[in-house]
């Protein structure tokens, strides 16, 4: 591809591929998105694959909402854990100052 060996300009920013340039563009399989760029020693006009801004940010932000949705699980089940164990050792206590 020229864009590798010279410069560009893109033409066209990144969009997600149709149905029909997913089976016929070649650079849409990697990402989904493609880009028209123009090269400027060659004249030629090829697509390059791309990602686009606002699905990288969306599927960031689908990760941290279910990292915090873990860590929030994990902290209320070591919550009750502790509430569990915090029983046991007063009903332990309790029943060797009885049994004094």
């Amino acid at each position: 591809p020229c864009w590798r060996v010279e410069q560009f300009v893109v033409a066209q920013e990144c969009s997600r591929c149709s149905g029909f340039q997913m089976k016929t563009i070649p650079a849409c399989g990697p990402t989904g998105f493609i880009e028209r760029i123009n090269c400027a020693s060659s004249h030629r006009e090829e697509f390059k694959s791309c990602r686009s801004a606002a699905l990288e940010a969306q599927r960031f932000w689908r990760f941290v909402g279910s990292a915090l949705g873990v860590a929030a699980a994990a902290a209320a089940l070591v919550v009750l854990r502790q509430r569990v164990l915090d029983r046991r050792a007063l009903e332990k206590v309790r029943k060797q100052i009885e049994s004094i």
